[in-house]
């Protein structure tokens, strides 16, 4: 099977915009880097679950011991057993991106992971304070919190004892749509042309999905195992008909989560309600029971989404369809990911999941009325040019005039004024993805290959305003080795001590920036706030910087 892509707006059973899988394989790439896996997977099989969570970037927000003394040793033992069953760098990997093309998580993430003593003490997962903070997720437990979203029945997204049930989730049966056992893709003449009948329910499966991207939706359910009942009225039918195109990602997925759900719920019939509660119009109720047999999609009743079982069910999961672009390699997986996918696949040779940064390659850049390459060497954009010429456009620079080709493009780098080449922009945008998501290894990596770390953003930041996202005991001292300036000023006039205070910096990392000299008497520190540091730590809220502020 080909994914089609387009650069439009996302529809099921439409053309996979292109935005949507770029904005995933970013993900994929920077949010859940290999070393992160190693080490938690290293943590998680010495039984050691909180040194796990640290390893993902989860900070932990309870004691046992606690938790025993509030709710009971009984609630605390069960939590236990889950706790040593978590996965934590497998549940960063599956929650949902933030808004729009953003890798980061979103601000206001939270889900419900797991229910204890009746239903009513849960243990959760929430995103960072803001999209600008580390990305660090925290896992607290307490009473039940509205509008948290239920993955108390998707414990395959983070449990090792239910990862093997991920396959279910792309519709396969023994093997990924579209691939074999092994992880290879199906060729050409493979998929079904026409239907094999119940015998072959993984190929029917399989034309199911290609039938519901041609557009056919009733035939695609069908094959998928539902049964329709759309409203007669032409109009209703075709708002139940694009809701059905719009929420399900592909048939086969949604018949299977179905069933789950209605496998645990008792003999009454399971119902999920795909659409929204403020829309009501073409919204479509999935009914199944624990019985088996065929599903049903009717319309919803007024008021069933209160009582719809698991909200989440129908979400799609993107790694089958960058596998399919081709824009991630089976290796490329989260290992649990790739051993649920492709159950027939040899051990890895190589590291675990994504890939590390690859040495940043030559660019060519047009100087002088040529073409000329420039590479990175020992923390300078280095071209063709000698000793004279490099001291001769220095001393034009000093005079107010302006350089060109291969020394502009060298002082474009470290003040983001001008538009550097396209290669320089993506190299650019991969350290501070990296710096975003506080994969230091990667950005010492890319800095170990000769990368100029006196590199701005298009925001004019320089790496120490990342710094609070990083592990800044390592990373400051080379980047001051370097020569940043640690009182230096993005677009919006922000000093990278302002953004540490402003994003949720630890205040490990903001002493440590005080300690290098950052100035506490700035006149501005951004977004109109004018004053000393510590008005800065009074306007933000910061009470744990309360220390550091030694004076009024």
């Amino acid at each position: 099977m080909e994914v089609r892509v387009a650069s439009d707006a996302p529809a099921a059973g439409a053309p996979i915009p292109a935005a949507w899988l770029r904005a995933w394989q970013r993900v994929r790439r920077y949010r859940v880097p290999h070393r992160m896996i190693e080490q938690a997977e290293r943590h998680r099989r010495a039984g050691d679950w909180r040194g796990a969570c640290a390893a993902a970037h989860v900070d932990v927000a309870f004691t046992l011991d606690g938790v025993a003394r509030e709710h009971g040793p009984e609630v605390a033992r069960r939590l236990s057993g889950d706790l040593r069953h978590l996965v934590p760098d497998l549940l960063r990997w599956h929650l949902p991106r933030g808004p729009g093309d953003m890798t980061v998580f979103d601000e206001h993430l939270r889900f419900v992971l797991a229910r204890y003593g009746g239903g009513d003490r849960v243990l959760q997962v929430t995103g960072p304070p803001s999209l600008d903070a580390p990305q660090r997720l925290r896992l607290v437990f307490g009473a039940d919190v509205r509008r948290a979203r239920d993955w108390t029945g998707a414990r395959r997204l983070f449990d090792d004892r239910h990862c093997g049930e991920l396959i279910d989730d792309y519709g396969g049966i023994g093997r990924l749509p579209f691939f074999h056992a092994d992880g290879t893709p199906l060729t050409g003449s493979e998929p079904p042309a026409s239907d094999p009948g119940p015998a072959g329910a993984m190929a029917r499966a399989e034309l199911s999905m290609l039938r519901f991207e041609d557009g056919d939706v009733a035939e695609a359910f069908d094959l998928g195992g539902f049964e329709l009942r759309p409203p007669p009225d032409p109009d209703e039918r075709e708002a139940f008909l694009a809701t059905l195109r719009r929420r399900v990602g592909r048939p086969p997925v949604l018949a299977a989560r179905m069933r789950r759900l209605a496998a645990g719920h008792g003999p009454d019939p399971v119902i999920a309600v795909l659409g929204s509660p403020y829309l009501p119009r073409g919204t479509v109720a999935a009914e199944a029971s624990a019985e088996g047999g065929r599903l049903l999609l009717r319309p919803a009743a007024p008021g069933e989404y209160r009582t719809s079982a698991a909200p989440d069910h129908w979400r799609h999961f993107p790694d089958a369809d960058l596998l399919l672009a081709g824009l991630v390699a089976p290796d490329e997986l989260h290992p649990l990911v790739r051993s649920a996918l492709f159950p027939g696949r040899p051990a890895a040779t190589g590291p675990a999941g994504p890939p590390d940064p690859e040495p940043p390659g030559p660019v060519r850049v047009r100087c002088q009325g040529e073409w000329h390459e420039v590479r990175w060497s020992g923390g300078a954009l280095s071209g063709p040019h000698g000793a004279d010429e490099d001291r001769r456009e220095q001393a034009l620079r000093a005079l107010g005039g302006e350089v060109s080709g291969c020394f502009a493009v060298r002082e474009m780098w470290r003040t983001a004024r001008g538009r550097l080449p396209r290669e320089l922009r993506r190299q650019r945008g991969e350290l501070f993805l990296r710096a975003l998501h506080g994969d230091t290894a990667g950005v010492l990596r890319l800095l170990d290959a000769g990368m100029d770390p006196r590199v701005r953003d298009g925001e004019g930041r320089t790496l120490l305003h990342r710094l609070h996202t990083m592990d800044h005991r390592l990373i400051l001292p080379r980047l001051l080795a370097a020569g940043l300036d640690v009182d230096a000023r993005d677009r919006v006039d922000r000093t990278p001590l302002s953004t540490a205070v402003a994003c949720h910096g630890s205040p490990a990392a903001v002493r440590d920036l005080l300690e290098a000299g950052a100035s506490r008497d700035a006149e501005a520190f951004g977004g109109g706030i004018r004053g000393t540091f510590g008005r800065l730590v009074r306007y933000c809220g910061r009470k744990d910087l309360e220390p550091l502020l030694g004076g009024p």
